[in-house]
């Protein structure tokens, strides 16, 4: 039996690629030794067009790579599972869910860099994750969600960030909050299935009770191709 891959396989994937691409902001920039003659000038890798341009091309490769990568953990087809784990987390006033099998992990917020001719609305730019170029997308823009709306605030609650096993390498997204993994009754979420609430939301397989609150279950086959499509 094969074992499944470990939650920094596909980021590791991605670290491997970059090797390919004159990292100099690791050595010579702001993350190195600082050495480099153009940050008397640009102040900031990210403004040097040498950072851009590796950007672009690492977002060109997401359009281009064919290979089956696999999400960080495989699905379990097994009929005597009687719960699902799903991260719950929220954007904004609303509360999500999504399966842990196209979670890599929760990191904390990063600076996101903006690049010029943006490919799509959902597009945020990129962010630098471990030196790796990792696109940022907006799951605000993908959801079709109110990006006005407000939340709960406090000291406590922190912006995140997920890493998800996209089909073609990791992706980032920025979160406004997140709650935890929660194994939810497979009987919950079947009902949540057959109610027929999904309907009207974009990429939702239902609606739950969470904590007081409706939490929209998202459809991760359905978002993750969406994130595909905004890549390329």
């Amino acid at each position: 039996m094969s074992s499944s891959p470990s939650p920094d396989t596909d980021l590791d994937l991605t670290v491997a690629d970059t090797q390919a691409i004159d990292d100099c902001w690791n050595r010579i920039g702001i993350h190195g030794d600082k050495t480099c003659p153009l940050l008397v000038e640009h102040i900031h890798c990210r403004n040097c067009a040498v950072y851009s341009a590796a950007a672009t091309r690492l977002l060109d490769r997401y359009a281009l790579q064919q290979e089956d990568r696999h999400p960080a953990a495989a699905a379990q087809a097994d009929d005597e599972v009687v719960t699902r784990s799903l991260l719950m987390f929220r954007l904004g006033e609303e509360w999500l869910g999504i399966a842990t099998r196209c979670l890599v992990e929760v990191a904390p917020l990063q600076p996101i860099h903006s690049l010029p001719h943006q490919r799509s609305r959902a597009l945020l730019g990129v962010a630098n994750v471990r030196g790796a170029l990792v696109a940022c997308l907006s799951l605000v823009e993908l959801l079709g969600l109110d990006s006005t709306g407000g939340g709960p605030s406090g000291g406590r609650i922190m912006p995140r960030m997920l890493i998800i096993a996209a089909q073609d390498g990791p992706v980032v997204v920025p979160v406004d909050e997140v709650d935890g993994i929660h194994a939810i009754d497979e009987r919950t979420l079947k009902a949540a299935s057959a109610s027929g609430t999904q309907a009207s939301a974009r990429y939702t397989q239902g609606v739950l009770p969470f904590k007081g609150r409706s939490l929209r279950w998202l459809d991760e086959t359905q978002l993750l191709s969406a994130v595909t499509r905004s890549l390329t």
